[in-house]
């Protein structure tokens, strides 16, 4: 059983910046590609960033230049560093890691609870 911990949203002014956490625990035997997701009103779920584990990451276009995702793989941990943020970077945001169970063969993505970001302006 794997459970992922996100942690870092909250109200921010535009121009602002937030870091987002979040760890995975449990019967982990390898995590691959780790990603964020948000979530705005009435919008469907969009892909923000990704790192695989190798490091290589994908961005948005929407959050080039201003976004930064990085994970330490010591501590199943991925970030994302949020700078200049603006108020359509509002919405949940979610963490989704790929991971190999400790105790199976199977890979699987799993999604953390998510935590909300709003941005003023």
């Amino acid at each position: 059983q794997v459970q992922l911990v996100e942690s870092g949203g909250g109200l921010v002014q535009a121009g602002g910046s937030l870091r987002l956490s979040c760890a995975a625990s449990g019967s982990i035997f390898r995590i691959y590609t780790m990603a964020w997701y948000r979530q705005a009103p009435g919008k469907q779920r969009e892909l923000v960033a990704s790192v695989t584990n190798r490091s290589s990451t994908n961005y948005a276009d929407s959050v080039k230049g201003r976004f930064t995702i990085s994970r330490d793989n010591a501590t199943n941990t991925v970030y994302l560093q949020m700078n200049a943020l603006k108020s359509e970077d509002t919405g949940v945001y979610y963490c989704n890691p790929l991971i190999a169970g400790a105790y199976s063969s199977s890979v699987n993505r799993y999604w953390g609870q998510g935590t909300q970001v709003t941005v003023s302006s």
